[in-house]
């Protein structure tokens, strides 16, 4: 059993990771074998640098193509020009038909619409020949590695994720039940599991509008206002955000129990006959360990801490502390005054 503790310092507090601002995912724009992986997670890579290499014989032999394609379709161009310039003569002495003119002037067109679309052809093929070569957007750290040199990759699969230089950030999820305690702009203060006792101003950036499907929370950010170079990318963190109450009570988790659809109790021990009663409260947002109670609980009230799914009201127990060590039971005031 155990008494309901004070809020800390009257806040709650979420796990969360320090994590860049811009995190992007790096991928070619052209599929191939990856044949030269330059960089290694952890690497801080500058803006342009080249972080990997696709095998580029084909798409250099698919330009060489395209540049042979334009090289025929102008030859054809000029001999369609020169055709029409031949037959332009013959119409004016009118030893033509005007319909063969025509064919002529259309031969010309279709020759011409023929070297445009050479052209295009070959700066396509062009610009996927330089894309063999995976370049860094913007100053940054390799944050992870998905492919590995000799490895066929398709365009647009990620290859790396690239934490861009700049603002740190933590990304924390929020419990169904403390969504409406959480907005954007809400001031919060982050501490550092490796540095415990120093906490960091903050300031919730968004929230997720829907939960995860599988955890059933919604991921938040909050941004850090912390010199450069402090935070390191993967560290563990506790964010900390004010509670309504700064003297607001709380237990265990483990001591809750489900009271109809969507009520919240808690065993507590009556201390004239040291039976159970099943006493109805009302809790704010879960932490991670332990509940606020906003009403309906007695600062000096005994709680059941964990086990309270065995347990049934009016049951007679004998209380006993985490380590199942006998506790001395709660005297009654009026026992008191009789003695």
């Amino acid at each position: 059993m155990t008494h309901p503790s004070a809020a800390t310092d009257g806040f709650s507090s979420l796990a969360g990771e320090i994590r860049a601002r811009e995190e992007s995912p790096l991928s070619f724009r052209v599929g191939g074998k990856l044949v030269e992986r330059r960089v290694d997670v952890g690497d801080h890579v500058k803006q342009g640098d080249v972080l990997a290499t696709l095998d580029a014989g084909d798409l250099q032999a698919r330009a060489r193509a395209a540049r042979a394609q334009l090289a025929a379709a102008e030859a054809e161009l000029g001999r369609a020009r020169a055709d029409r310039a031949r037959f332009a003569t013959l119409a004016d002495q009118q030893l033509v038909s005007r319909s063969t003119m025509d064919a002529q002037d259309a031969a010309a067109v279709a020759a011409r619409g023929q070297v445009d679309a050479a052209r295009a052809e070959l700066e396509v093929a062009g610009n996927q020949a330089g894309y063999s070569q995976l370049r860094a957007p913007a100053d940054g750290v390799i944050a992870a590695r998905q492919a590995e040199a000799g490895e066929v990759v398709g365009a647009g699969q990620p290859v790396f994720t690239l934490a861009a230089d700049g603002r740190r950030e933590v990304v924390f999820a929020v419990p169904e039940g403390a969504i409406d305690t959480i907005k954007p702009g809400q001031a919060v203060q982050v501490e550092l599991w490796s540095g415990p006792g120093k906490r960091w101003p903050g300031r919730v950036r968004e929230v997720a509008p829907a939960a995860d499907p599988a955890s059933r929370t919604f991921a938040a950010r909050a941004t850090i206002d912390a010199p450069a170079g402090t935070l390191d990318l993967g560290q563990s963190a506790r964010v900390y955000f004010a509670t309504n109450d700064d003297r607001a009570l709380s237990v265990p988790l483990s001591a809750l129990q489900r009271v109809g659809e969507d009520g919240v109790a808690v065993f507590v021990v009556d201390p004239a006959t040291s039976t159970l009663k099943l006493q109805p409260i009302e809790v704010g947002p879960y932490g991670s360990e332990r509940a606020p109670v906003t009403s309906g609980l007695a600062p000096d009230a005994w709680v059941v801490a964990a086990g309270g799914h065995l347990l049934r009201a009016g049951q007679k127990v004998a209380p006993v502390d985490r380590e199942n060590r006998s506790v001395e039971a709660p005297v009654p005031a009026s026992s008191e005054d009789e003695g």
